[in-house]
């Protein structure tokens, strides 16, 4: 689905025309001015999947960040914005194709922040489970003698607790549906959790804190949320396995002007592929 169907970005004589009309000179940096420009990158053309490539400094988050920014995209992380950048904004133009469900932007912090709250989720739950323990040890070797009914729940915990092992004491005592994820297992959960049907998603990196095979696997997920599931994502990446989705377009912020690329053409792309020619003949042993 195509929500979202172009963008344009102020040229270099536009933000010219603009940076001319400010009075105060002493500013350190006009950002978002001068980024896009640079690049001689003034429109995207979006399809149901598009792609921001390029490495670091070759303006692709700020294009994504200036995208939501233009769209009204929700967001949880604050990010890198600067006096000029509602300016910006203003002057570029956009056009929609009828508007999503939600419009969300999706950061590295935002999953970060994710981790760290899981985290800590599963450090209380490391303090209560010690609690538990200590309950257990007490309850079972308690010489509790049943005397009124105000006893009735002190004898239903020692009861339970010479009933049951340790390990099942302490499991069935503790929240069931909380345990702790590794930082990929973590970041995918965010994304299964957070992304729906029928939206705009804008993606900064979503390969960071995860494994290849992790990478696969959510690329494939954000393939099946564009084919079945009617969302339209945008995407900022240098990871081949999301460079490789099927229908992508991919806008190459390493030319000048950016041009829309094959996966297979990257830099980023053919650096992996000389290193594993290079080792071929070591996996066939």
């Amino acid at each position: 689905m195509v929500y979202l169907r172009y963008i344009t970005f102020p040229d270099a004589d536009r933000e010219f025309d603009y940076l001319l009309g400010i009075k105060r000179k002493c500013y350190r940096t006009f950002y978002p001015f001068q980024v896009l420009s640079a690049r001689e990158f003034s429109r995207i053309d979006f399809e149901p999947l598009t792609v921001l490539y390029g490495g670091n400094g070759t303006g692709k988050s700020t294009a994504l960040n200036v995208i939501a920014e233009k769209a009204g995209a929700e967001r949880e992380a604050p990010y890198n914005r600067s006096n000029f950048y509602e300016d910006y904004v203003r002057l570029c133009r956009a056009e929609w194709n009828g508007r999503p469900k939600e419009i969300r932007i999706v950061t590295s912090d935002d999953v970060f922040s994710y981790m760290l709250d899981l985290r800590r989720l599963n450090a209380g739950i490391d303090e209560k489970r010690e609690e538990i323990f200590e309950e257990y040890l007490k309850n079972k070797y308690s010489d509790f003698h049943f005397r009124t009914m105000e006893d009735y729940d002190v004898l239903k915990k020692v009861t339970e607790a010479r009933r049951k092992t340790q390990s099942r004491y302490v499991r069935e005592n503790l929240a069931a549906n909380v345990r702790e994820y590794s930082n990929g297992e973590s970041a995918m959960r965010y994304f299964f959790d957070r992304l729906g049907e029928d939206a705009l998603y804008l993606l900064d990196e979503p390969e960071n804190s995860l494994a290849p095979d992790r990478q696969e696997e959510l690329a494939a997920y954000l393939a099946d949320c564009v084919r079945f599931f009617g969302c339209q994502i945008v995407l900022a990446t240098h990871s081949p396995f999301f460079l490789a989705m099927p229908g992508a377009k991919i806008y190459n912020l390493e030319e000048t002007p950016v041009a829309v690329s094959a996966w297979t053409e990257l830099r980023n792309v053919r650096v992996w592929h000389d290193f594993f020619k290079r080792h071929e003949k070591e996996f066939e042993t």
